[in-house]
């Protein structure tokens, strides 16, 4: 591509994104009250707020992050949305119901009915630091498109992207989350479907492709069983507690909507992931020498000015689009779990609308320095996911065995997860054991260990 129409895809990407702060600006009026702000004001139909989770969950990292593992082993990489969309069927039937009817919109607070007031604020920091980890994948899977693009440098890029998605974001609370990233839910699919178009006439089709590429690329399980189930654990579980998805199904007017919206999420799913899938094995006959990041930039950089910028555009809807959950899911949490009760006992509302816009702006900013070193998108990404599942597994059991285990196995078990996960995922997941696994496996022991113990003490004779 060249520079010139470089700047032809960056103006259409900024006339889109200019139409995008211009309906946040037209509803700020909803957005002039601390719960406003984080709830939306009002009640909005399934098939909206399927998209607003749709789109926090193909944001660019996973698009990106498919389409580079596509590159690698091919169409085995779709497994990473074919859990997501399981994940929202089993959210569905079991816990979509169930949040809507208790009411509360954040997961720190499911937790602490049960659990007390420790788990209430661990529960909050390993959720923010799950979602700022997922920020991360977002800022350097957007900065790889940026830079391709414009030919600029990476780091550069991520700064940019990271600054003006802080921007974006801060201008409407929920309400224009909601509209907005319906708009980008869209757009990301019309460009996933433009650039899978294009890859495959490039490569002369499907038949093509094939003939192009080995055998084990078209097969469904070339990744790994342990990945796959990896994903599995990683994907359902973070949809099970991220504090995003709480938020968006508390938006709708009853349970039933809840449900359909879940499904509806789950259906579009299925042919995104193939389809950024299939992005990143064209890329591989197409520019086999690039690093396996720039797979689908590289294929955008080749494609004609006009439908680049569609793309782009999608891409960066949907970095935004994704950016605006985890801000204003982190700043909910710091708002409710720590602001209001230590700094703010009153409640004064002026006070709370302050400090939310300011944490959405600092949640925003923070990953950026982290980005600029990550380089492995989906694997980051999907560190992030299975942070969440060690809080899914406490879900689950405040709602379907609220008897098992104790306040301090709860307590405890959060630790536990974020220092192994973490840990294991920085030691290079070893044996090949991914950080998933842990993150399932740790609340599991230690809850059954403090049910154990409690069914001990309670049968000890009493001593005179």
């Amino acid at each position: 591509m060249q520079t010139h129409s470089s700047w032809i895809v960056l103006s259409i990407t900024g006339l889109y994104m200019l139409s995008l702060a211009l309906i946040s600006y037209g509803v700020r009026r909803h957005s002039r009250s601390a719960t406003n702000y984080t709830t939306g004001g009002g009640h909005f139909p399934a098939f909206l707020i399927g998209f607003l989770m749709l789109s926090e969950f193909i944001g660019t990292a996973v698009s990106i992050g498919t389409a580079q593992t596509g590159f690698k082993v091919g169409l085995s990489a779709a497994w990473n949305l074919f859990a997501l969309a399981l994940g929202f069927v089993l959210f569905a039937w079991l816990l979509a119901r169930k949040y809507k009817e208790l009411g509360d919109n954040t997961i720190s607070g499911v937790l602490s009915r049960n659990y007390g007031q420790r788990t209430r604020f661990a529960t909050s920091i390993i959720t923010i630091f799950a979602l700022e980890i997922v920020a991360v994948s977002i800022y350097a899977s957007g900065g790889a498109v940026l830079a391709s693009v414009m030919q600029v440098d990476r780091t550069l890029a991520i700064v940019i992207v990271g600054v003006v998605s802080v921007v974006y974001v801060s201008i409407g609370g929920m309400r224009s989350v909601i509209y907005t990233n319906f708009v980008h839910a869209a757009l990301k699919y019309l460009g996933v479907g433009l650039a899978l178009w294009f890859g495959l006439k490039q490569v002369g089709g499907i038949g093509q492709l094939q003939a192009q590429l080995p055998a084990s690329m078209f097969e469904w399980t070339t990744v790994g069983w342990g990945q796959i189930i990896a994903w599995m654990i990683a994907g359902i579980g973070s949809i099970f507690s991220t504090q995003y998805v709480i938020q968006a199904v508390n938006t709708v007017s009853h349970a039933g909507k809840a449900q359909r919206a879940c499904f509806y999420v789950a259906v579009l799913m299925v042919p995104f992931g193939i389809g950024a899938a299939l992005i990143g094995m064209c890329s591989a006959v197409l520019f086999p020498q690039v690093d396996s990041l720039q797979a689908f930039p590289s294929l955008i950089a080749s494609m004609d000015q006009f439908t680049a910028g569609l793309v782009v555009a999608g891409l960066a809807g949907s970095l935004f689009g994704t950016i605006s959950a985890v801000s204003m899911g982190s700043a909910t949490l710091l708002l409710r779990d720590f602001y209001e009760p230590w700094f703010n006992p009153e409640k004064s509302d002026e006070k709370n609308l302050r400090f939310v816009r300011l944490a959405t702006i600092a949640v925003g900013l923070l990953p950026i320095a982290l980005a600029l070193t990550s380089d492995k998108v989906l694997m980051i990404a999907f560190l992030g996911k299975a942070l969440r599942a060690s809080l899914a597994v406490l879900v689950l059991l405040v709602f379907y065995a609220p008897r098992f285990g104790t306040a301090t196995g709860a307590f405890l078990s959060i630790i536990a997860s974020l220092v192994a996960t973490v840990g294991w995922f920085l030691a290079g997941n070893p044996w090949g054991i991914d950080n998933a696994y842990v993150a399932l496996f740790t609340p599991l022991v230690i809850m059954s260990i403090s049910h154990m113990t409690r069914k001990q003490s309670q049968l000890q004779p009493l001593r005179s």
